[in-house]
């Protein structure tokens, strides 16, 4: 368990993270008034979640391994916080679907249809629901834990290591 210590506590840093920013969309109203705008601004997240990750690795280098890590170690690290991540972003899903803006997917579905991204109601509430986010969310968190981890351990790894 200290051998991953690290690791869980970035992916808990990250998910509240997360959650903050979800707060925060839906505060500016990207979750109601101003969700024609959601799709591209959503993606700025982005910026901290690359900032975590490179945090996450840099302590994991610092504080195991005193400094010196491979990119073969940083890896490994960055793919264990990926994963943890993955498993609380269905979690965090839940917190944010029903706590903190229960009305995002209603009015999503709304506006999707509204301006022809879907047909029909039932179309797009088969791609906005709890379950689809869920699924989409830790596969995604995932994989671009590993990539932003496979780019970042190019400039973090020791420079006397391979």
């Amino acid at each position: 368990m200290k051998r991953i210590a690290i690791e869980i506590k970035w992916a808990l840093i990250f998910t509240i993270m997360g959650l903050v920013w979800m707060v925060l969309e839906k505060i500016c109203g990207l979750h109601s008034v101003y969700i024609d705008y959601h799709l591209y601004l959503t993606n700025l997240f982005a910026i901290p979640a690359i900032w975590v990750m490179v945090l996450a690795l840099k302590d994991k280098k610092n504080k195991f391994y005193h400094g010196q890590i491979t990119y073969k170690q940083g890896l490994i690290s960055g793919v264990i916080v990926s994963l943890f991540i993955a498993v609380l972003s269905p979690v965090a899903q839940w917190i944010t679907s029903y706590v903190i803006t229960p009305e995002y997917f209603p009015n999503v579905i709304k506006r999707s249809v509204e301006l022809g991204y879907y047909q029909t109601t039932a179309l797009a509430e088969a791609q906005f629901n709890f379950q689809n986010y869920s699924k989409q969310g830790a596969i995604g968190a995932f994989i671009m834990g590993v990539v932003t981890t496979a780019v970042a351990m190019i400039f973090i790894k020791s420079k006397n290591t391979i």
